[in-house]
C-alpha cells in the first residue's frame, strides 16, 4: 500500500535518499524557485511529476501543511536490528530507544535530532507506539530517509541483546540519582527515552545499566520527549568530540 510524503523538504530528501517514489504532485501556480530542485532531481531519477490543483492536494492530505508538494511513495522500509548493528563500522555505536512514544510529531523530532547528533539508528516498539507515518516523515524534515529505524517486538529483550553486544544502556528518568553531566557517557551507548505520559516503564528501567536525569530548575518537572533526547544526545556528542 502506498504512502505519501508531504512538504517540500521531506520530498526533496526522499529523492536524495533514492526512496522508491511513484509520483510527485505539485500545486499549479507555484514559483519556479520553490520547486526547481525537486523537478531537477525528479527528472534525473525519472520520477513522474504532475501539476494539479491545490484542492487535489488538500484531498490527499487533509489538514496538512503540504506546501504545494506531495509524493506518493512505497511504504517505509524499517531495518532489522541486526542489520542496524552490522552497518556500524569503525566507531562506537550511538542508538536511541523510545519506550512507547505515541505522538508522531515527537517521533519525527527525535529522528531529526538523532540525525543531527550522528546517531546510528532509532529503535521503537511495534505496539503502543507511533510508527513511521507521513506525519513522522514531515516532522523529521526528511531525516527519516537517512536514519535507520527498527521496530522490535520486545524492548526489554532488545535492551538485553544490546548489552550482550557490549553496548551500555542509559535511561533518562526524572528521579534518577545521577545527573546526565556527571554520568560516564562514553563508549558504545544506547539512550532510552520514555513516552509522553508515563516515561520509562518499570521493566525497561530495571534493564538499563544506568539512569540519569536532567537538572530541572523550573516548576514543570518534565521536558518534551525530543528535547530530552536532544540534550542527552548532544552531551554525548560533546564528550566524543573531545576524543
Amino acid at each position: 500500500m502506498e504512502q505519501i510524503v508531504i512538504g517540500r523538504n521531506p520530498v526533496l530528501e526522499a529523492l536524495r535518499a533514492d526512496r522508491n517514489i511513484n509520483k510527485i504532485y505539485l500545486a499549479r501556480g507555484m514559483k519556479i524557485a520553490a520547486t526547481s530542485d525537486i523537478i531537477k532531481l525528479a527528472r534525473e531519477k525519472q520520477v513522474p511529476v504532475h501539476n494539479v490543483d491545490r484542492q487535489f492536494l488538500e484531498h490527499m492530505a487533509p489538514g496538512s501543511v503540504h506546501q504545494g508538494v506531495i509524493a506518493q511513495v512505497a511504504p517505509y522500509a524499517y531495518v532489522e536490528l541486526e542489520d542496524m548493528l552490522y552497518a556500524i563500522k569503525d566507531e562506537d555505536p550511538l542508538l536511541v530507544l523510545l519506550d512507547e512514544v505515541t505522538d508522531p510529531h515527537n517521533l519525527g523530532a527525535v529522528i531529526r535530532t538523532a540525525d543531527a547528533a550522528g546517531a546510528h539508528g532509532v529503535i521503537i516498539p511495534k505496539r503502543r507506539a507511533a510508527a513511521v507515518t507521513p506525519v513522522v516523515v514531515k516532522s523529521s524534515a526528511g531525516a527519516v530517509e537517512f536514519v535507520p529505524v527498527a521496530r522490535v517486538g520486545n524492548l526489554v529483550r532488545t535492551i538485553e541483546l544490546l548489552k550482550e553486544r557490549g553496548i551500555w544502556v542509559v535511561g533518562a528518568h526524572p528521579d534518577a540519582s545521577q545527573l546526565v553531566w556527571d554520568a560516564p557517557l562514553l563508549g558504545p551507548l544506547a539512550i532510552v527515552i520514555g513516552g509522553e505520559d508515563k516515561g520509562l516503564g518499570r521493566l525497561v528501567q530495571e534493564k538499563c545499566d544506568l539512569l540519569v536525569r536532567l537538572p530541572m530548575a523550573g516548576r514543570v518537572n518534565s521536558l518534551n520527549v525530543s528535547v530530552a533526547a536532544a540534550l542527552v544526545l548532544f552531551d554525548v556528542v560533546r564528550r566524543r568530540s573531545r576524543g
